[in-house]
């Protein structure tokens, strides 16, 4: 039992032996700065660029519908990809499920375009 185990151990020995290894890297060989705080380091940074979004700025509501509705049509990929790769082993049950699942999610495309989630304003 112990045997099956043991890639996992060495794995593990192996990546937490890496980890270490550049955290001491880092410490004993990283700059040392010894700064103190202004506002110019405080400022958020993001991609090269000052962030023009200041500490109380709230996202509008079509940002999350816009980022839901991608994470919805990405899980339809996932659960989607098996049933095509496998669709004889599954069966007929297996086509049906799919197919009742696609249509569920073409009605609520179409009730979140209906109510203009689609709209990007």
């Amino acid at each position: 039992m112990l045997r099956s185990y043991l890639p996992l151990l060495i794995f593990l020995v192996l990546s937490t032996g890496v980890g270490a290894f550049f955290v001491m890297a880092n410490t004993l060989l990283g700059p040392r700065f010894k700064r103190r705080p202004t506002t110019v380091h405080e400022d958020a940074y993001e991609s090269g660029l000052p962030s023009d979004v200041q500490q109380g700025f709230r996202f509008g509501i079509s940002f999350y519908l816009i980022a839901m509705l991608f994470l919805l049509f990405d899980i339809e990929v996932v659960f989607l990809y098996p049933i095509a790769v496998e669709l004889k082993q599954f069966g007929t049950f297996a086509l049906v499920e799919t197919a009742v699942f696609i249509v569920l999610l073409f009605v609520a495309l179409i009730y979140v375009w209906r109510r203009g989630a689609l709209e990007w304003k």
